[in-house]
């Protein structure tokens, strides 16, 4: 079993209230297939970065989830197919820590080269007039 984190962005027009409930019936296949839900969270409806189906809001949803490979397909294959659904994004949690890992270990690299050679001013030199 391996740790992921989903991201689904709803479309706007369905009722806030009914979100949570929508999303249980999703992650249903999750605890069907063994697999657990360890956090929702709700982000609500937030503008997005670009029109998608001619709308400009979405409501966010993220969930941290543990399950098989196979088990996180058939999650994604379904939420696919509603159309209460804009956009889906699912990420192994190991593979985003790894990545976020590495992006700071580059700039801790660059940092300690910038800090280990300072720019150094060459000293003035006045001329006589």
């Amino acid at each position: 079993m391996h740790q992921y984190e989903l991201m689904v962005i709803l479309d706007p027009e369905i009722d806030e209230r009914t979100v949570a409930p929508s999303l249980d019936k999703f992650l249903n296949v999750v605890r069907n297939d063994g697999g657990s839900i360890d956090n929702v969270d709700i982000w609500g409806r937030r503008r997005l970065a670009y029109e998608i189906n001619k709308k400009n809001e979405g409501i966010y949803a993220v969930v941290n989830f543990t399950a098989e490979p196979a088990t996180t397909s058939e999650l994604d294959r379904q939420l696919g197919l509603s159309e209460a659904v804009m956009r889906t994004k699912v990420l192994r949690a190991e593979e985003g820590i790894a990545q976020v890992a590495a992006a700071k270990k580059l700039a801790d690299e660059k940092a300690a080269r910038k800090a280990a050679n300072p720019k150094v001013e060459a000293p003035k030199v006045e001329k006589d007039a």
